[in-house]
């Protein structure tokens, strides 16, 4: 067997160079004809220019996955977890580095880029973990000699589409699993993040001393080679977070291809953000200031409506509205800038278009003001119908529909009324009641007394609804990535039925 290939002890001082595609353990120009450049939401500038990856490049990549990923499903699970260990001490000595890539290429404030560097870095020593949790299992069986065995093995290849707003985390908490299972990995990020969601991870893994092949990373057009990464053969999971519209395609096409695939899908989100009339309204403040405009609110599981009972509403909005009115707003860099830019043009004009929207339509707006470049200013919107558009659908931008409810029952209904069911969270004082409530919201997560992004290593991240299909982190990625072989051995010879009088128990036809 050959060794592990050696981790890097020269390697540059820092990260750059992005402006090619990493595939077959290569770094290489993508051979089609489009290149994307890649921008500073904030200053506009312009980091780095990448000749895109064509099909043939795709299709090299998934091919040489193949031909890799049985060497690295023969390593010793320690071998594999010993690659994403060193991941995780290159994540500290490059702290910054990544941190700053992060507030450069997605417009994320210092406060998320830290936050993200830590989330990641915390999935690099799950994935650790990960290698030794892959058990069969042997099963009874009620035929006589016949022993039942159940192997659980890699997938193969996993193909990998992340997207733009939480680029580093959401492609890490796939690739670092599959991996450490025993997969191959190509990864498809965002074209809004290449680097973040990408090109950093194979920096990451080379340095650390992957074998070449067992990753890839192709940067290109979703209308070039989108539908391809999806039906392509050799692909046996595909795992995707992006909007629900998109999700829908991905399941269209992954049922269509010729090889069927296996989907891990977080889609959208209308997450519920409920304050009972028995909540510490300083505390639900505290939380919804954060759980709403982290990232400029575009995370999946952000707080996206704010459901308050009529007893306390008055005291919760004026707070809330006095709590946002003092944010920073501006430049990510600051380390206590909470909302930064949009992450582009197309984004900002769609969140323009609600909120003139929800001026025409008579909706009382409690704070707002004009933006800067694409940096928009919180606003806030008081008694907003939950059918609104405003409440109805997934805003990914920092604004807040605050929506009245009289009594829990109601406010329980307003919560479910959603084609989504990602996260939530409900604010009481009475820890029981919130667990009743909360046993009754319809969605994959929910926090009581607290906001709703949560998304910690070694507990089931996934929605209900239209937010998705199968769990992330622990146990449930090892189910994700990983396969079930049943295997059995007839140890003494078997008697087969002659007439149908003779069949009297379980004979394992099928």
């Amino acid at each position: 067997m050959a060794t592990l290939a050696q981790p890097s002890t020269e390697a540059p001082a820092h990260y750059a160079d992005f402006e090619q595609q990493f595939i077959a353990g290569r770094w290489r120009t993508g051979t089609s004809q489009r290149v994307q450049r890649d921008l500073d939401p904030y200053t506009g500038e312009t980091l780095v220019e990448i000749p895109q990856a064509s099909k043939k490049d795709l299709d090299e990549a998934y091919r040489s996955a193949a031909a890799a990923q049985r060497d690295w499903a023969a390593r010793l699970p320690g071998e594999r977890a010993a690659v994403l260990q060193r991941v995780a001490a290159i994540m500290e000595a490059r702290h910054e580095e990544i941190v700053s890539w992060i507030i450069r290429e997605s417009g994320g404030t210092r406060i998320k880029g830290t936050l993200e560097w830590a989330a990641v870095h915390a999935v690099a020593l799950e994935a650790t973990t990960l290698p030794h949790l892959v058990e069969g299992r042997i099963v009874p069986s009620d035929l006589p000699g016949k022993e039942s065995r159940v192997y659980r093995q890699p997938v193969g290849v996993v193909g990998v589409i992340s997207p733009w707003n939480w680029p580093l985390q959401l492609t890490a908490r796939s690739l670092f699993p599959a991996l450490a299972v025993g997969n191959a990995v190509v990864v498809k990020p965002a074209s809004d993040t290449p680097i973040t969601g990408g090109l950093l991870f194979a920096k990451l893994l080379e340095e650390a001393g992957l074998p070449e092949g067992v990753l890839s990373v192709v940067v290109g057009a979703g209308s070039e080679i989108g539908d391809d990464f999806v039906t392509h053969p050799v692909p046996r999971v595909i795992s995707f977070t992006g909007s629900t519209p998109v999700g829908r395609r991905i399941g269209r096409l992954a049922m269509e291809a010729a090889v069927i695939k296996r989907l891990e899908l977080e889609l959208g989100g209308n997450s519920p953000f409920v304050v009972l009339d028995d909540a510490d309204i300083e505390h639900a403040i505290e939380a919804a200031v954060f759980g709403k405009f982290l990232h400029q609110g575009q995370i999946c599981m952000i707080a996206n409506r704010f459901i308050v009972d009529d007893a306390v509403y008055d005291e919760f909005v004026h707070g809330f509205v006095d709590r946002v009115r003092a944010l920073r707003v501006g430049d990510p860099n600051k380390p206590d800038t909470l909302i930064g830019p949009i992450i582009n043009q197309s984004q900002f004009d769609g969140l323009q278009k609600k909120i003139r929207q929800a001026r025409a339509d008579g909706l009382e707006e409690l704070l707002g003001s004009d933006a800067s470049g694409l940096v928009l200013p919180p606003h806030v919107f008081g008694d907003v119908p939950n059918e609104h558009p405003l409440a109805h659908e997934e805003i990914f931008g920092p604004i807040a529909p605050m929506v009245r409810a009289h009594g829990e029952e109601d406010a329980l209904r307003l919560a479910n009324d959603t084609s989504y069911g990602l996260s939530s969270a409900v604010f009481t004082r009475d820890v029981e009641r919130g667990l009743r409530f909360a046993r009754r919201v319809e969605a994959g997560m929910t926090h009581i007394n607290d906001q709703s992004v949560n998304d910690l290593p070694f507990s089931p991240f996934g929605g209900e609804k239209n937010s998705g299909i199968g769990r992330f982190n622990g146990k449930w990625a090892v189910d994700a990535f990983t396969t079930d072989h049943w295997i059995t051995i007839q140890h003494t010879p078997r008697e087969y039925p002659q007439n149908a009088q003779a069949i009297a128990g379980p004979w394992g036809g099928g």
